[in-house]
C-alpha cells in the first residue's frame, strides 16, 4: 500500500511539473508571436498599434482560451469537508489514517466554484505571485529607464521635470483620491457598494494610478523625432514619477492615527506619513547612490566578469532598499543613473556594449511579458469586481487629475522658463500620460480585501484604455497639435581616442552648462571637476582644479589615465593651433550628442580607426616636419609637466 501511493505520489509530481512547463510555454509562445508581430508592424511602419498594446492583445485571447475554452475533468479523489474555524490558516496538518499531510493556503473559493476545483487550479497556475513582478520583473525596466537617460535635455529641463514629478504627482493624487472618495460616497447611498472602502483606499487609488508610464508614446516619439524637450519632459516626468508614486502609495499605506478607527483623520498621523515619505524616499535615493558609485569595477582585462559584477552590483541594490524598509524602486532609479554618468567610464568597451544591450533586452522582455500578463489576467482572476459606477468615476478622475498636473504647473514653470512649454506641448503631455506596468504591479500587490480587488479590477481596464486609444493616436495627435519633429536621438558613434572624447565632452559640458538653470551650473562645474577626476578616468587632473598646496593629494586621487588624457588633449588642442582649425574638433561634426564619456585607453595605436584618429593622420600628413617635431616636444613637455613621477 505504502509503494501504491509512492507511484500516485511521483505521477501527480511528474503531472504538476509538465503543467508548469505548459503554463511557462504559454508564455513564452506569447512574447514569440509578439516579436514577429512586432518586426511586421516595424517593416511595414503601422504605428497605431505599439508593441505594449498588441502584447495585451495577444493575453487576452489567451486568457479567453484559458478560461473558457479549456477546462480540465474532475478528479474524483478531491473531497470537500467542513471544518469550522474563525480564521482562515496558512497552512493545515491533516491526519489521515494516522499520517499528517500538510496543506497550503491558495485562496478563497466561492460557494458556486466549489465544483470547479480542477479549473480554478489551472487559472492558478498562470497567475504568478505579486512579489514576481516587484522583484524580478520591474528592477530592469526601472534601472534601464535611469542607465539610458539623456541626461543633456534632463539636466536642461531638471526644474520643470521634478515639479511634474513630484508636485504634480501628489496634486493628481489628491486630485483623484477626492473625486474618487464623492464616487464612493454616492455608490454607497444608491446601494452600489459591496464593501468598506474608506478615504486612504481612494489615495492608494490615486496615488497608484499617478504613476505614468508612456511607453508606447516616447517609442512614437523616438522613431519620428520629435521636439528634444517635449520628449525629455515626458521621459524625466515618468521616470521620476514612478518612483515618487512607490513611496506615495506606501505612506498612505502608512497612515495609521491612534484610536480603533484607524481611518479619521489626525494632523500627528499625517504628518508621520509625510515624514515617512520624505525619509523613504531620501534613504532609497542615497543608497542608490552610494552602491552606484561603490560599483567601481577593476576588472577590465575580464569582460565577462566585469560585465556580471556590474549587472549583481545593479539588482542588488533594489533589493538591498527592500531588505532595508526602503524602497527598491526610487533605489534602482537612482542607482542607473548614477552608474551611467560615473561608472561607465570605467568600464572596458566591450562591457559598456554588453551592459547596455543586456538591460535594452531585459526591459523589452520584462516590459512585453507584464503587458502580456495583463490582457491574460483580465480573465484569470478570479476575484475581479467590475462596478460600472466606479469604472466611471475613475476614468474621468483621472482625466481631470492629469489636467490638474499638467495645465497649472506649465503656467507657473513658463514664469521661470526661457524656453517655454507652448500650449500644444502641454495637450500632447495631456494626451500621453498613459499607464502601465508601475500601475499594474502596484495594484496586483495587495488584492485581499474588496476595495483592493475592485482597484486591480478598474485599474486594468485604465491601462487598457490608455495603451490602446491614447498611445494608438498619439500620431494623430501630433499631426493635430502640429508638433514640429526636430533630431532627437544621437547618432550611435563609437568613443574614439580619450583625447578626440575629452575636447568633445568639453564641448557638450559647456553646452549643457549654458543651457541649464544657474543651480545645476554649479553642479556641473563641482561634478566635472572635482568628482569625475576621482570617480572616473575622464575631467581634468585634480592637480589643474585643486590649490596648489593639495598637490600631493591630488595626485594621489587621480588616476594615471587622467593624465594620460589630459596629455593628448593638450597635443590636440595644439595641432589644431599650428594648423589654425576651427574650434570645433572633427568628433562633433558627427552630430552625436550624448556619447560616453572618456574611455580609459592609454594610448593611441595606429591601428585604431574613427574620425578623430583619421583627422589626427590627416593632420600629421599635411603638417611640415617642424610643426610635428614642435607637437612631439610640446607632447613630452605636457607630460613632464603633468604625470606625476
Amino acid at each position: 500500500l505504502h509503494a501504491m501511493e509512492n507511484i500516485v505520489t511521483e505521477k501527480k509530481a511528474e503531472e504538476s511539473h509538465r503543467q508548469d512547463s505548459a503554463d511557462l510555454l504559454i508564455f513564452i509562445m506569447l512574447l514569440t508571436l509578439t516579436i514577429l508581430t512586432i518586426w511586421l508592424f516595424k517593416h511595414r511602419r503601422f504605428r497605431f498599434l505599439h508593441e505594449t498594446g498588441l502584447a495585451m492583445i495577444y493575453g487576452l485571447l489567451v486568457g479567453v482560451v484559458l478560461r473558457y475554452g479549456i477546462h480540465v475533468p474532475r478528479d474524483v479523489s478531491n473531497v470537500t469537508l467542513s471544518c469550522h474555524v474563525n480564521a482562515s490558516p496558512a497552512t493545515i496538518l491533516v491526519n489521515v489514517s494516522g499520517k499528517f499531510y500538510e496543506y497550503t493556503l491558495k485562496g478563497e473559493i466561492s460557494a458556486n466554484e466549489v465544483n470547479d476545483v480542477q479549473d480554478n487550479e489551472m487559472l492558478r497556475k498562470v497567475t504568478f505571485d505579486p512579489e514576481v513582478f516587484f522583484n524580478i520583473l520591474l528592477p530592469p525596466i526601472i534601472f534601464h529607464a535611469g542607465y539610458s537617460l539623456k541626461r543633456r535635455h534632463f539636466f536642461r529641463n531638471m526644474g520643470s521635470i521634478l515639479a511634474y514629478a513630484f508636485l504634480g504627482t501628489v496634486i493628481s493624487c489628491f486630485i483623484i483620491g477626492l473625486l474618487m472618495y464623492g464616487c464612493v460616497m454616492l455608490m454607497k447611498r444608491v446601494g452600489q457598494l459591496g464593501g468598506d472602502f474608506f478615504f486612504t483606499d481612494c489615495l492608494f487609488f490615486g496615488a497608484i494610478v499617478s504613476a505614468t508610464d508612456p511607453v508606447t508614446v516616447l517609442a512614437i516619439f523616438n522613431e519620428l523625432q520629435v521636439d528634444v524637450d517635449l520628449y525629455a519632459l515626458l521621459f524625466g516626468e515618468s521616470v521620476l514619477n514612478d518612483a515618487v508614486a512607490v513611496v506615495l502609495s506606501s505612506s498612505i499605506v502608512a497612515y495609521q492615527p491612534q484610536g480603533d478607527n484607524s481611518h479619521t483623520f489626525e494632523v500627528m498621523a499625517l504628518l508621520k506619513s509625510f515624514g515617512i515619505f520624505l525619509g523613504v524616499f531620501s534613504g532609497s535615493f542615497a543608497l542608490g547612490v552610494a552602491t552606484g558609485v561603490v560599483t567601481f569595477t577593476k576588472l577590465r582585462d575580464f569582460q565577462l566578469l566585469e560585465t556580471a559584477l556590474f549587472f549583481l552590483m545593479s539588482w542588488s541594490t533594489f533589493l538591498l532598499a527592500e531588505a532595508c524598509g526602503f524602497t527598491g524602486v526610487v533605489a534602482v532609479l537612482f542607482c542607473g543613473i548614477t552608474q551611467a554618468h560615473y561608472t561607465y567610464n570605467n568600464l572596458s568597451s566591450e562591457s559598456q556594449d554588453r551592459t547596455k544591450q543586456l538591460f535594452e533586452l531585459l526591459n523589452f522582455l520584462a516590459e512585453n511579458f507584464i503587458f502580456s500578463y495583463m490582457g491574460l489576467t483580465l480573465f484569470t482572476f478570479q476575484n475581479h469586481v467590475f462596478n460600472p459606477m466606479f469604472i466611471v468615476g475613475a476614468f474621468l478622475a483621472v482625466f481631470l487629475g492629469r489636467a490638474a498636473n499638467i495645465y497649472p504647473l506649465s503656467f507657473l514653470l513658463n514664469l521661470g522658463r526661457r524656453n517655454k512649454i507652448r500650449s500644444n506641448f502641454q495637450h500632447m503631455m495631456m494626451f500621453a500620460g498613459l499607464r502601465g506596468a508601475m500601475t499594474f504591479a502596484l495594484s496586483i500587490r495587495d488584492t485581499a480585501t474588496y476595495a483592493r480587488r475592485m482597484m486591480f479590477s478598474t485599474t486594468l481596464l485604465v491601462v487598457f484604455f490608455t495603451v490602446w486609444i491614447c498611445g494608438g493616436g498619439t500620431t494623430q495627435m501630433l499631426s493635430c497639435q502640429r508638433i514640429r519633429y526636430a533630431s532627437l536621438s544621437p547618432v550611435k558613434c563609437a568613443p574614439e581616442s580619450a583625447a578626440v572624447n575629452t575636447c568633445f565632452n568639453a564641448d557638450k559640458r559647456r553646452s549643457t552648462k549654458q543651457e541649464s538653470a544657474w543651480l545645476f551650473r554649479i553642479w556641473y562645474n563641482f561634478d566635472h571637476n572635482y568628482l569625475k577626476p576621482i570617480l572616473t578616468h575622464s575631467g581634468p587632473p585634480l592637480t589643474a582644479t585643486l590649490p596648489p598646496c593639495c598637490g600631493p593629494l591630488a595626485r594621489f586621487l587621480t588616476s594615471p589615465q587622467a593624465f594620460e588624457v589630459r596629455c593628448w588633449f593638450i597635443q590636440e588642442l595644439f595641432l589644431k593651433e599650428l594648423l589654425h582649425c576651427p574650434s570645433q574638433t572633427p568628433t562633433t561634426a558627427c552630430g552625436c550628442e550624448d556619447i560616453p564619456s572618456p574611455q580609459t585607453q592609454t594610448t593611441v595605436r595606429p591601428s585604431q580607426t574613427g574620425p578623430g584618429h583619421r583627422a589626427k593622420e590627416h593632420y600629421l600628413t599635411f603638417l611640415s616636419p617642424l610643426h610635428v617635431s614642435c607637437s612631439l616636444l610640446f607632447s613630452h613637455f605636457a607630460s613632464f609637466l603633468l604625470i606625476p613621477p
